[in-house]
């Protein structure tokens, strides 16, 4: 039997620093877990990139691979962005895919592949009125947006707790919409 696949998309936001936590979870339940950081992400994780490696059994891509590369990845079952950033968030509902943590699921969403999003930033940044907007637009085009009470509620400035992101409200958001194994 073969696993579907699952791509977890982290940003630079606080709870990244455990996206091991995040992996581990999707792996336990049963996905063939594919993770993409952004570029600030991956450095982050820079010294221990192989800990990440190990755990999904892929590279861990962060950059558009160059046009002579084959894909290093399975083609994904289902794709969850989770943390995302403010500021991912509002270039993917403005259209920017300029970096891969974007680009994939900005164009899965309109193959027909599951996109869902989970962010992790404070109510300051989600008073931005470009916010709300980025909220829609994604959801117009069919990205599951998991906000309070399904997903994350956004935290008073400051006072974010990273290692207790809900990752298991994501990943079973994902598995009721595609389930892990065929």
């Amino acid at each position: 039997m073969t696993k579907r696949v699952l791509y977890l998309i982290a940003c630079a936001a606080g709870p990244t620093q455990f996206v091991d936590e995040g992996v581990r979870q999707a792996v336990a339940r049963g996905w063939d877990t594919c993770l993409v950081l952004t570029p600030s992400a991956a450095r982050w994780w820079e010294p221990r990139m192989d800990e990440l490696e190990k755990l999904t059994g892929h590279r861990v891509r962060s950059q558009y691979k160059l046009p002579s590369e084959s894909d290093a990845l399975p083609k994904a079952d289902a794709m969850l962005v989770a943390p995302m950033t403010c500021t991912t968030l509002n270039k993917w509902g403005a259209g920017i895919s300029d970096t891969l943590a974007i680009g994939l699921p900005s164009e899965a969403v309109h193959m027909g592949v599951p996109v869902l999003a989970m962010p992790y930033f404070n109510q300051a940044q989600a008073a931005q009125p470009a916010v709300a907007r980025s909220i829609a637009d994604l959801r117009a085009q069919g990205v599951l947006y998991l906000d309070d009470p399904e997903g994350y509620r956004a935290h008073p400035p400051k006072n974010g707790h990273p290692r207790a992101y809900p990752w298991h409200h994501a990943l079973h958001a994902v598995g009721a919409i595609v389930s892990p194994a065929p």
